[in-house]
Parts: C-alpha cells; structure tokens; sequence
C-alpha cells in the first residue's frame, strides 16, 4: 500500500471502537459496524474474521507506533534518555493522538470485555517482532536466537501490562498522568523486564 494511504480497514476500526465503548460488544453486530463505516456487510466480512477483530487495526497502529520508535532506537543511548527525548506528542498527527486515546479506551474496557483481548494480544504479537529486531541489533545476535526472542517476548509482555495498568488507572479511577511519568513507568518496564543488557549504551 502506498505509504500516502491509510489501511482501509482502520478506518472501519475506528467505528467498531466506538460502537463497542457505546453500546458493548454483544449489543453490537456486524451489520452495525458495516452500517457505520459505510460499507457493504461482505465488505466488512473480507476484511475481519469476527465483529471483535475489527478493532485489531486500531491496537495495532498505536503498539506499533511504539515498536517502531523502539525499532530507532540509537545504540549509544540508554531507554531512559531515549524514550523522554521521542516520546512527544506534538510531533503526532491529531488523527494518530485521537487513535492513540480510543485504544486506550478499548484497552480500559478489556477487563470488562473479554472477547477483545484476542485483538489486543495479536496487535501485541505484531509489535513483539519489531522489538524482537531490536534486541538483536542491540546485542548483535540473530534475531531467531532464542535468548533474543525471548528478551523480545518478556519486553513486549512488560509494556502491555504497563499499558493495560496505566488505561485502567486514567480512565477507570480518572487517574492523571504526566506524560514523564508514563515514560518512566515504560523505561522501567523495559529495564526490568530485559533479559539481554539492551538497556545501556552498547558499542556500535
């Protein structure tokens, strides 16, 4: 696809987020979903295997955004001073920061929705190869290693919880969060979590 044109299927996601948030999951059908982003129910089918999988593009498109930042990141660096120095929203699109906050609402439903948390490990799993690709830059190993797989693995898990926790906080217990805070609570996931020495300065 173009690099100029977006995933048709994330726009379709965008309304079976909130129609899900609106109405729930079992009170929303896939006619619903069709209806509201316009398009024909065979259209909505080809593109989803199931109503709850719909909201897969829009997981993805913010754990990935994350990955790939990671997937950046310079090896004379450590996470800490990485992650404050690119993590800024004004260098976001408002369409990216709004697809940012309706995952987080998703994300803040989960414990209450069940069936979309398939969605939000595969948009996980997505993400897990990228930062999979990064251990092994940052420890000049195979990506295929199993230590690097699994350091990309435990990483991948540690932000999801981090994600899941920092959702429910802000918009269940209307937590607020300065934007260094969340950074810090990312980089010392990442820290704790690594199995490999990915979080320091490494020789180039």
């Amino acid at each position: 696809m173009p690099p100029d044109r977006e995933d048709p299927r994330l726009t379709v996601s965008r309304h079976a987020a909130e129609l899900f948030l609106e109405r729930g999951v079992a009170a929303t059908s896939g006619d619903d979903i069709a209806a509201a982003a316009g398009l024909s129910k065979r259209t909505v089918w080809r593109y989803f295997r199931s109503k709850e999988s719909a909201v897969e593009p829009l997981f993805a498109v913010s754990s990935l955004r994350f990955a790939n930042h990671l997937s950046a990141w310079p090896l004379d660096v450590s996470i800490e001073a990485y992650l404050h120095a690119v993590v800024r929203p004004q260098d976001q699109t408002p369409r990216e920061i709004a697809d940012d906050v309706l995952a987080v609402r998703l994300v803040a439903l989960l414990p209450k929705e069940p069936a979309l948390r398939s969605a939000w490990l595969m948009s996980c799993h997505a993400a897990e190869e990228t930062i999979i690709e990064m251990v092994a830059r940052r420890t000049k190993r195979w990506s295929t290693d199993f230590d690097v797989r699994l350091c990309g693995a435990a990483v991948m898990t540690a932000l999801r919880i981090v994600d899941e926790d920092i959702a429910t906080a802000a918009i269940t217990d209307r937590r607020a969060f300065t934007l260094p805070e969340v950074i810090d609570r990312m980089a010392e996931a990442i820290r704790t979590a690594s199995t490999l020495p990915i979080c320091d300065p490494v020789e180039a």
